[in-house]
């Protein structure tokens, strides 16, 4: 369970840095941000992690300076950020969908049927 709070948390941080970057996407100079997530959890889990080293897997906001879309400075492509906002709520749904699966099972395991 701790991999996937981890995961949840973790597309919740990208699903705010997107949300920003179309919140600026007329900012003169505003450069877009993200946070991979996914690889972070991949390399957390590479080496037969402990709940704490899974429960310690940090997620950062990495800006990219190296491209500009615009004259102004600013490269943001709200088309492309849509489209990684529907990528990131399916992730989250798909989450929140086996966190309920596992709900399910604990309390059936315990005798709390619905």
């Amino acid at each position: 369970m701790v991999g996937l709070q981890r995961a949840m948390s973790g597309s919740l941080l990208r699903q705010q840095v997107l949300a920003n970057n179309l919140a600026n996407a007329n900012t003169p100079g505003f450069k877009r941000s993200d946070v991979d997530f996914h690889g972070a959890l991949a390399q957390a889990f590479s080496n037969q992690p402990t709940p704490q080293d899974v429960a310690g897997t940090e997620f950062s906001v990495v800006t990219d300076r190296s491209t500009t879309m615009r004259a102004d400075g600013n490269n943001v492509d709200v088309d492309v950020e849509m489209s990684n906002l529907s990528e990131n709520t399916l992730d989250y749904q798909s989450l929140t969908s086996v966190l309920r699966s596992r709900i399910g099972i604990l309390e059936t395991a315990i005798g709390q049927v619905r």
